[in-house]
């Protein structure tokens, strides 16, 4: 049940009794909220999100990874680092600038099951298998 230091929540989610199977193995929801032009914290439209939505949506399609989805969404309230998406179930929050980042997140999280560490978003704390009941999760 646990992979790593990550909870697979997939199978803990499969596991409770009258729960349909899920539609997909990993949600992504990439923020094109627009925000005004003089809104100091900026918006990830305008810094190419739906572009990079696009392309994405391209890779995991030329893929195969046909339990992947990948959608739009509107503020996710993180527009002072840029463009950013999370990948559920696990609620991973990744910065992404570049087609080649974007590269990287579609193998080594959707394909793989890994992370890629340098494009967390800062500050996101992760539960860890090894933490006792109760207790704060470490920094990522």
């Amino acid at each position: 049940m646990f992979k790593g230091n990550n909870i697979d929540l997939i199978a803990i989610v499969n596991e409770q009794p009258g729960n349909p199977p899920p539609f997909y193995d990993r949600h992504v929801f990439v923020c094109v909220n627009e925000r005004p032009e003089d809104d100091p914290r900026g918006c990830g439209k305008r810094k190419g999100s739906e572009t990079l939505l696009r392309y994405m949506k391209g890779q995991v399609k030329a893929l195969g990874l046909r339990r992947v989805r990948i959608n739009s969404a509107g503020c996710l309230d993180r527009c002072a680092f840029g463009p950013t998406l999370v990948i559920y179930p696990e609620g991973v929050w990744y910065k992404v600038e570049t087609e080649a980042e974007v590269d990287e997140i579609v193998q080594t999280h959707l394909v793989e099951g890994g992370r890629v560490e340098r494009l967390l978003l800062p500050g996101r704390r992760i539960r860890t298998a090894d933490a006792p009941a109760g207790a704060a999760p470490a920094e990522a």
